[in-house]
């Protein structure tokens, strides 16, 4: 009979090295405006699932989509513009 080992030691022992660099964690926070309006978009989506969608429950995912949507382009704007030289977008 083989015995049954756990693996922690081999998984934990590289926790240090796993943490995200300064780099990572600004990109997080770059994106943190895209996150919070997917989430305010999975909410509205969310609260619609155990019945059918009032007309305020449309406005509110519509407007939820609106939100992400500009957000994403204000990310993409962003990005692209700290990528052309000279900031022309």
């Amino acid at each position: 009979m083989n015995p049954i080992v756990t693996v922690q030691d081999a998984v934990t022992a590289f926790a240090d090295f796993m943490e995200p660099t300064d780099a990572e964690l600004d990109a997080i926070e770059r994106e943190m405006p895209v996150i919070l309006a997917d989430v305010e978009l999975l909410d509205a989506h969310i609260t619609t699932l155990d019945r059918i969608p009032t007309e305020l429950d449309n406005r509110r995912i519509r407007r939820a989509r609106r939100r992400a949507l500009a957000a994403r382009v204000a990310l993409l704007n962003r990005s692209a513009g700290a990528s052309l030289p000279g900031g022309a977008a």
